[in-house]
Order: structure tokens, then C-alpha cells, then sequence
């Protein structure tokens, strides 16, 4: 079996997404799957990964809105005419299944493969749509909170994404909800008819039972880079000395990308809370990582906060983990959160909201979980360092719940999704082919809803 994946959200800089396809990438010698993926680049390119994997990468610009350092691949560009780049490799793979990463230029591809407007053989591939993130969260984020944006993202996925792709596949029960929440809205009788009930009626699939269309797969963590045994006096005295940090202030770490829906003001919030505070401790905040919200965040933060900027090398990164004494993670709504994980990984204290796909992993018993406001993040970090053997005990069952998030269980899985997809659309074609509708039903397996 081979499938084609599809993203703009590959890049050398990014992180959760691209490290979760490098890993799918190596499991594919591992279970002898043709696996394909393809990502905008600076060149058009092609980069074998084993012998079983490959990238191509597609020539294409900077995003002009958003995050600006991150290529676009287009739809005028890659896949609409003939002889477009996507297009042209779909022929050539002739995959089984085709999935597409991503909710905006992208997503249309899958509505023009299922009415065969775009061919790439006799019968079409089965589409699958990987969410990473939810829209509603990113709407909020980057156009702003209101009762009007969380009306246009639920029509937006209950219309246009959700109908035109074959399975869905989620990082988290937290991203996957965003399915049912927004077919929920859509059942209210207030709704009005707009260019969403076009998308419906020109794209869509047959009626098919959402929660046997859903299928939600948690990634995994790096436990051999990321671990506890990178302890060492002596690179923690470096990392002080080399950022100008007094020998007894407790170092803080946040690893990421700096954006706004990262919810980054909440750290500078809460270093202000610790600063105001006498317990006995002073406080460093090291923040790893670049992205648009990078410069602002730097001119707003006190001499309590040191810019590292990101970091390529994967080595230094986990023994910057293991050497600081908590990690702060300040997303109230992380689809997943890799980087947690590996902050539990290295045996390090994770402060983190009580929300989110997060939640997927952490705990009160291995993190340090509380509402996503200064005061509330200032106290829960206090907590740590005021009770030792608390401490022991939670960092303890974070290692522990880092160890059952493994990358080789976590590829199997999504494998074993993608087969239990295959068949089901395969024994159902009818089903699923537009040009054949017909109400046919199957047994549900793994629900989000």
C-alpha cells in the first residue's frame, strides 16, 4: 500500500507536525509502506528517506500573512492547472490513500479528487485529513475572539472540511471534538443559508455515521534524546554562566514556537507574579524558540527573561531540558504537545493549563496543572519548589507517562488506523464514491464523539 502526504506545515524550523511526519517517514522501511510526503521548499526537489520513504519538495514562496518565515504551497500553483507540480506526482505515485495536512489551500484538493475533476487514476485514492490543530482555536488567535469567528470556523469544518474527506485523524480527543461540536451547531435551525450550504451540496460525501469516520492518534516522544540521565552540574553551571544567571536562581524553561496562539503573554504575566512574590527563590525564564510573536515578546520582557532564540540542534536541546528545574508551557488549548512530553521525558516539572490536548497525557499526578493566568502559573511553580517530595513523586510518574508514548507505538498505530480506514473503503466503496451514492452502513470503530 502507498500513500501520499500532503502539508504546508513541513519546514526545517517547525516543529510537532514536521517531527511527527520524519518519524511516519521512518517507520516506513520499518513496515515496508510506500510512504510519500509532499511539502513546500525553497527548490523543487526530491530527498529519499530509506527505501521506502520520499519528499518532494515543491518550490514555493513565503506565506504573506501569519508566520512569514513558513512556504505556501498554493492551490493556482501546485495542483489546479495541468501539469502542476501535486498534481503531476499524484499521477506518477498513483497512491492508495491521500492525505492532506492541513484545513485552508490545501483541503479544496480532496473535493475536486472525490467529484474527479482532479483524476490521478481510474479509481480514486481514499482522502484522509490529518487535524493538528483546531480552526476555531486558530481563528481566535489570529482574527480575534467573538461569537462571529466561532460561527464561521464550526460552518467552515461542519461544511466544507468534514464532508469532503473519506476518515478524519486527530492528534487528541481535544482537536477531534472540533468535528462535533461543529456538526452539533449545524443542527440548530437558526442557521442561515450562505456560500457554506454551496461547499456542501457541490462537494460532499453521502451521509455517513461521524463517529465511524473519525479515528484520533496521540504522537509520541524522543525517550532516548530526551531523558532524565542528561543531568549534569556542570552543563547547568555553563548554561548560567553563558546567560548571565545567578548560581541560586531556579531556571525555567519554555521550548516552542513563539506565535500567538502559543498564548505567550502568560509567560511575561507570570514571571511578573513570581517577581512580586517572596519565597525565598529568584526566578529565570529561558525561552527557546523563534516565530512571528519573537520580536514583540523580546521588547516586552524584563531582565527576569532570556531570549535563546531556536535552537537546531536536537542535543543541546534536551540537555537544556534535563538542567533547568521546571518547564512552562502556556497554552490553555495545545492540540497535543509534543514538547511537554518531553519535558516529562527529561525529568523535568511541567507546569501547564488544566485544558487542552494536553490533557491526553498530563495529570495532577505527573504535571502541575492550573487555570492559564499569571498569579494562578506563579503559584503553581512556588508549589514545586516548596514540597521536595511532591515534586519526586509527580516528575517520577511523568517519566513513566513519557516511557507509554514511544514514536515506533505511535507509528504502528496510525498504520493499523490507516489499514482499518483501507478496508472499510474499500468493502464500501459505494459508500464513499460520490458518483455511486448509495445508504450503505458499516460497524464503528474508534469514536471521537
Amino acid at each position: 500500500m502507498k500513500s501520499v502526504h500532503i502539508t504546508n506545515y513541513y519546514h526545517k524550523t517547525s516543529g510537532g507536525i514536521s517531527t511527527a511526519y520524519n518519524h511516519l517517514l521512518d517507520a516506513a522501511d520499518r513496515h515496508k509502506r510506500y510512504v510519500r510526503l509532499i511539502v513546500p521548499g525553497e527548490e523543487s526537489s526530491v530527498e529519499e528517506v530509506g527505501e521506502y520513504g520520499r519528499i518532494y519538495y515543491i518550490k514555493a514562496g513565503f506565506s504573506p500573512i501569519f508566520d512569514k518565515r513558513y512556504r505556501l504551497m498554493l492551490p493556482w500553483k501546485t495542483y489546479l492547472l495541468e501539469g502542476a507540480p501535486i498534481k503531476t506526482i499524484l499521477r506518477d505515485e498513483k497512491p492508495d490513500i491521500i492525505e492532506i495536512g492541513e484545513k485552508y489551500t490545501l483541503s479544496l484538493m480532496a473535493g475536486l479528487l472525490r467529484k474527479y475533476i482532479l483524476t490521478v487514476g481510474e479509481k480514486r485514492p481514499m482522502l484522509v485529513h490529518l487535524s493538528c490543530e483546531r480552526m476555531d482555536d486558530n481563528m481566535r488567535s489570529f482574527v480575534g475572539e467573538g461569537r462571529l469567528t466561532r460561527w464561521f470556523a464550526r460552518r467552515y469544518v461542519a461544511n466544507y472540511i468534514l464532508p469532503m474527506f473519506d476518515f478524519h485523524l486527530a492528534n487528541s480527543d481535544y482537536t477531534a471534538q472540533e468535528f462535533c461540536d461543529s456538526v452539533a451547531a449545524e443542527r440548530d435551525p437558526r442557521r442561515s443559508e450562505l456560500f457554506f450550504n454551496f461547499c456542501w451540496r457541490l462537494l460532499r460525501a453521502p451521509q455517513q455515521p461521524l463517529d465511524n469516520r473519525i479515528f484520533i492518534n496521540q504522537c509520541g516522544v524522543d525517550n532516548v534524546t530526551f531523558n532524565a540521565g542528561r543531568k549534569n552540574v556542570e552543563l547547568r553551571d555553563r548554561f548560567k554562566s553563558e546567560y548571565g544567571i545567578a548560581d541560586d536562581a531556579k531556571l525555567l524553561l519554555y521550548a516552542g514556537r513563539i506565535s500567538p496562539e502559543k498564548n505567550i503573554g502568560l509567560l511575561l504575566d507570570t514571571m511578573r507574579s513570581l517577581s512580586s512574590g517572596h519565597d525565598g527563590h529568584s526566578y529565570k525564564l529561558l525561552v527557546a524558540g523563534g516565530g512571528p510573536s519573537y520580536d514583540d515578546l523580546a521588547s516586552k520582557a524584563g531582565p527576569d527573561v532570556v531570549m535563546i532564540g531556536h535552537l537546531t540542534d536536537k542535543e543541546n536541546l534536551a540537555n537544556l531540558f534535563a538542567n533547568c528545574d521546571a518547564f512552562v508551557h502556556p497554552n490553555p488549548r495545545e492540540p497535543f504537545g509534543i514538547t511537554p512530553l518531553e519535558a516529562m521525558a527529561s525529568g523535568l516539572p511541567v507546569v501547564a493549563p488544566n485544558s487542552g490536548g494536553l490533557l491526553s497525557y498530563a495529570s495532577d499526578d505527573n504535571a502541575w496543572l492550573t487555570n492559564p493566568t499569571g498569579e494562578a502559573f506563579a503559584e503553581a511553580i512556588r508549589s514545586i519548589f516548596a514540597d521536595p517530595q511532591r515534586q519526586e513523586e509527580k516528575v517520577a510518574n511523568a517519566v513513566e507517562t513519557a516511557a507509554n508514548y514511544d514514536w515506533d507505538s505511535s507509528t504502528d498505530s496510525i498504520f493499523e488506523a490507516y489499514d482499518l480506514m483501507y478496508e472499510t473503503f474499500t468493502k464500501n466503496r459505494a459508500l464513499f464514491d460520490y458518483r455511486e451514492p448509495a445508504k450503505v452502513d458499516f460497524a464503528g470503530n474508534l469514536t471521537a464523539c
